[in-house]
């Protein structure tokens, strides 16, 4: 592993897989040794179109040599981030017409908690047990983690919990709550999918009592589980909608999106109500205007549902009890922790990326690229089938 990466960068564990990356490109990523390794995971769900594609590094290259960053966010009108916010307004569902562009997901979520707060003149936010929406200190607070807590209180205060899926913890949201954050699929918590209807009986209960909902997409968004967005698979549509990762093509980005109405309340009592320096930033906003059209003008979308039954169809084994998700958002549940760990281990051995949920132990992430064919899939999944007969004749 190069001794500069770890001397140099600072590390979020003390056991990094240490891909010394030479070049990506589809669904692959190249290391320098030589070697190439299958992309099951696509940067953690970010890669929705592949590493490279033609469309974003054109996009990237042609509003390279126009102009980069000339102003603080929201201040110029620049063509790319113009374009790329109509559009995504035009591909919601009313009232969500007016997006807020910013640099990550965990940023998205920190403007919509401020954006509810500010929408409803209330504290109390509620969110999901098991809940993942990212690591700065908002988002962190909503975490139901304590380990990951403890060491950096005191976080936000006035945030309860429900359980993801319980109707009956539904009476917790009332007229002291701004806002109800939930994933549309719970990611960390192992790829949990929404019970028929919850969605719409929590979207229900909010407009009783007066509360915003917040669905975060970061991870579903995008067309990776067979419409754009997952919450248009359920029949309800939030107040405020966070997104990011698979936005940008391979490259930083997120945004938060509301009504005119909502959005215009940063904008006043305080003016900057929210800022940012480089949300909007013309280079990250080409590329994700050419990622949001590679996906919406082909059959990425609906593609996603058909590799999803190649993946069920392919990955049946004794050590597999079950795979969780929808599209191309999966997990692949093992017996074991252990298992789990020596199949991504022995996986990327054999040149195919895998990797972990944050609590969900025995789940093996499977979210490559919307682009990856189906004799890729087939490729992929016969490496970890092999592994886990590997693995079998040793249990």
């Amino acid at each position: 592993m190069n001794t500069d990466f770890l001397k140099y960068q600072a590390q979020t564990t003390l056991h990094p897989l240490g891909l010394e990356v030479s070049r990506a490109l589809g669904s692959y990523i190249y290391t320098t040794d030589g070697q190439k390794h299958l992309d099951f995971v696509a940067g953690v769900s970010a890669n929705s179109i592949g590493h490279c594609h033609p469309a974003v590094v054109k996009a990237i290259k042609e509003q390279a040599e126009k102009y980069l960053h000339v102003m603080v966010y929201g201040e110029y009108a620049q063509a790319p981030a113009v374009s790329l916010s109509k559009k995504l307004a035009s591909a919601l569902p009313a009232p969500l017409n007016k997006v807020y562009l910013v640099n990550s997901g965990t940023e998205a979520i920190e403007g919509s908690l401020k954006l509810a707060r500010r929408a409803t003149a209330r504290t109390e936010i509620i969110c999901a047990k098991k809940a993942y929406h990212g690591n700065t200190m908002g988002s962190l607070s909503l975490m139901d983690y304590e380990e990951r807590q403890k060491p950096f209180r005191p976080l936000i205060g006035d945030i309860n919990r429900i359980e993801f899926n319980n109707e009956s913890d539904l009476s917790k949201i009332t007229t002291k709550t701004a806002a109800v954050i939930l994933e549309t699929i719970q990611g960390g918590a192992g790829f949990i999918l929404p019970n028929t209807e919850y969605l719409k009986k929590v979207k229900t209960r909010c407009q009783e009592v007066g509360a915003l909902l917040i669905l975060d997409e970061i991870q579903p968004g995008f067309g990776r589980t067979g419409q754009l967005f997952g919450f248009q698979n359920y029949d309800v549509v939030p107040d405020i909608l966070a997104v990011g990762k698979g936005m940008g093509g391979g490259v930083p980005v997120g945004a938060f999106i509301a009504s005119e109405e909502l959005m215009n309340l940063l904008a006043d009592k305080p003016a900057m109500g929210h800022i940012t320096t480089f949300g909007g930033n013309p280079l990250i906003a080409a590329s994700c205007l050419a990622t949001l059209e590679t996906i919406t003008e082909g059959n990425l979308i609906s593609e996603s549902l058909e590799k999803e039954k190649l993946f069920r169809e392919l990955l049946t084994h004794p050590l597999i009890t079950e795979i969780r998700g929808k599209g191309l958002m999966l997990a692949a549940i093992t017996n074991s922790e252990e298992i789990t760990n020596q199949v991504i281990l022995k996986c990327k051995e054999k040149g195919l990326i895998l990797f972990w949920l944050l609590y969900e132990k025995k789940a093996i992430r499977i979210t490559p690229p919307l682009t990856i064919s189906k004799e890729e899939i087939r490729k992929g999944c016969g490496i970890i089938i092999d592994v886990l007969d590997e693995i079998k004749t040793k249990v």
